[in-house]
Order: C-alpha cells, then structure tokens, then sequence
C-alpha cells in the first residue's frame, strides 16, 4: 500500500495497525547534532493518547516511544530516526462478530473494495492510533522549528455545534488549552461544549467540530510555485488526518462572501518591516508565506463509532443487515485531533524551512 510518506526534504513513512504489535514512525532529514531524548517525543504522545477523560476512548494505552535508531548519546546522528510505541491494551473481540460488516463512516468498505482483504480490528491501518506516528515526528518538526523561533499552537473553535466566537489570543491558548478536556482556550466554551459532547454520547451519538492551528513566527518567503504552494501542502497534511473533512486557510469560507476590499490585507510598514495590517489570507499569498501568522483550520466529521444502530451489508452473504458497535470509542475526536493538526503543520513547515535553505541539512545550529 502506497501512500505513507510525506514530505521532501524532512521526510516521514508512518507505519503500524491499531491492534497489531506496534506502531511507528522513520523520520528522514534530521540534521545531526540536535539534542533529543524520548522525553521531547513523550511530551507530545501524551497529549494523543486515549484514556485521559471521559470525553476520550477509555483504551488504556501507555503510548511509551522507544528510539530505535539515528540517536547516540542524546544527539541526532543525521541517519534516519526510527521510532514505535507498542499497542498494549488490545481487545480485538468486539469486531470478530462485524468482520465482514463494514461500519458506515468508516474506511472498511472502501479498504475492502481496493484491496480485497483487510484487517478489521479496529480499523487497522485506517483507525485514529496510525496517528501515533505522525506525532511522534512532529515532535522533531516543532523542536527544528523552535530552534528558529517558530511555534505552533492549536485548539478546538468548535465541537457539537457550540463555537468560540472571537479570534483568542496566543497568550490565551498556550495557558488554556491544556487546562480542560476539550482543548478549548475559551474555558466558558469549554464548559458548553463538553456537556453537548456528553449529551449526545448518552443518546449514543457522536459529534464533531473545528479545530484551528498556528505558526507563530514563520518566515516570509516558505511555499513553491505552482503545484508546491505552501497552503496546498498544508492543506494536503491536514486533509490526510482521519475525519477531517475540509481545510480552511485564514478567513476560509468568508472570504466568498466577502468584498475584495473586505478581503484584501493592507500592507504596511510597522516598525520599518513591510507587514500586513490584517490577516485574511492566513499568512499566505500566491502560495507563499507572507511573515504573518500562519493559520488554518480543519472541519471535523462526527466520530462515525457509535452504539446507534446503523445499517449496512454483510459482504460474506451480500445481504443488507443492521450493525450496532460494541468498543471503546470517543465521543468527539476534536481534543486529540488538535496535537495531530499540529503535528503535521509542524511536519510540513520543517520541510519548508529545509527545501528554503533556513535550517542546514546537515548539521543542528
């Protein structure tokens, strides 16, 4: 299977199924020299993993990364890294009795329709625990990136129809967002937001939302005319995310609505830089970042795991038939897609910042 490889310069090929043995991630491009520890990769695994609230799947995975390969003595070697987290809490039985029954809103149909055979337990290589990997590497990105004094920061703007209504600080964020279990940095939101997730999980549904990202301090002149623009790159990592259903850069959908004199970001001179007064376009123009912030935001399908009763057709007798999920499921995906979206900014960024020439292939400074 094609397909599990991002990136040119800074190159990553995630690897593993949700209950096999493990999974994993090798990161090509690091430059030697780099301090890094699986502490750095630690940080951003225990963001993702399931089990922290009740708003999250209860699968009690420890998500401990091991480095296999590309460090010695605490520094990076310039050799590709290699790394995996071993699936612990594995229950592979609830899907033995739907093996043949594809669940709506998943990938097992069209996996079975491509490839003729696949692994049902858990989704296999389609469900949310390929993610793993790709956090695990974003961790290396945002350690490259915030050598050269870029951040990437991100929270839930909207889950289960209820949405933050201002555009919210980066000083915000960064105190918030890891202070309730929605990821939300407007906490008054926060609150809402979870009892309409919880409401909805006890009617055995899910919900879904909007998840926003940012690069802070990213410098102008990232993104390759015409087919390597910069938000079409993004755009691509953050689509590739499970359940993400659309991408918006800077004002998104608002622009169509909007006049050209609405939408267009003044340039002006602040403090003797050429910047631009507003950001509509989300840091970027033409493809090309612009110095301003870079943002983006990702539309959030519902969970497509619930305990509703679904219909659907069992292939082994080509039969329409019911389905009713057994497992351990979240309600609403939002608070760990969002060091996933992160994760794969960061990715695309760092790769960026390679192809541009502003971080030595060869070695860390």
């Amino acid at each position: 299977m094609s397909g599990n490889t991002i990136g040119k310069a800074f190159k990553i090929t995630t690897w593993g199924e949700s209950h096999g043995t493990a999974i994993g991630v090798v990161v090509n491009g690091v430059p030697a020299g780099m301090s890094l520890s699986e502490a750095d990769i630690q940080r951003e695994l225990n963001r993702r993993r399931p089990g922290q609230s009740i708003l999250a799947s209860p699968r009690k995975e420890r998500d401990r990364v091991e480095i296999l390969s590309g460090v010695f003595q605490g520094k990076t070697l310039g050799t590709p890294i290699s790394m995996l987290v071993r699936n612990v809490d594995v229950d592979s039985t609830p899907y033995e009795a739907i093996k043949t029954k594809p669940r709506p809103g998943h990938a097992d149909l069209t996996y079975w329709l491509k490839f003729g055979y696949v692994d049902y337990r858990g989704g296999g290589r389609s469900a949310a625990r390929e993610t793993v990997g790709r956090v695990a590497a974003g961790a290396i990105a945002k350690k490259l990136l915030a050598a050269q004094g870029i951040e990437i920061i991100g929270h839930t703007v909207e889950a289960a129809g209820i949405a933050v209504g201002r555009e919210l600080s980066p000083a915000k964020i960064r105190k918030n967002v890891e202070r309730n279990p929605m990821r939300c940095a407007d906490l008054n939101v926060a609150r809402r937001m979870k009892a309409a997730v919880l409401e909805a999980a006890a009617e055995g549904d899910s919900t879904g939302g909007m998840v926003e990202v940012r690069a802070l301090g990213a410098p102008p002149g990232l993104g390759d005319p015409v087919f390597d623009k910069l938000d079409a790159e993004i755009a691509h990592a953050l689509m590739s995310i499970g359940s993400v259903k659309a991408v918006l850069i800077g004002a998104g959908c608002k622009l169509a609505r909007m006049r050209g004199s609405e939408a267009n970001d003044p340039i002006i001179l602040r403090r003797g830089k050429v910047v631009m007064e507003t950001n509509q376009a989300g840091g970027i123009l033409g493809g090309i970042s612009t110095g301003m912030p870079i943002v983006a935001r990702i539309a959030v399908k519902p969970t497509p795991s619930i305990t509703k009763p679904q219909r659907t057709v069992d292939l082994a007798r080509m039969k329409e038939t019911e389905i009713k999920l057994k497992g351990r499921f979240d309600p609403n995906i939002c608070p760990r897609i969002v060091p996933v979206a992160e994760a794969m900014l960061a990715l695309i960024l760092a790769d960026h910042m390679f192809r541009a020439g502003k971080i030595n292939p060869d070695r860390f400074k």
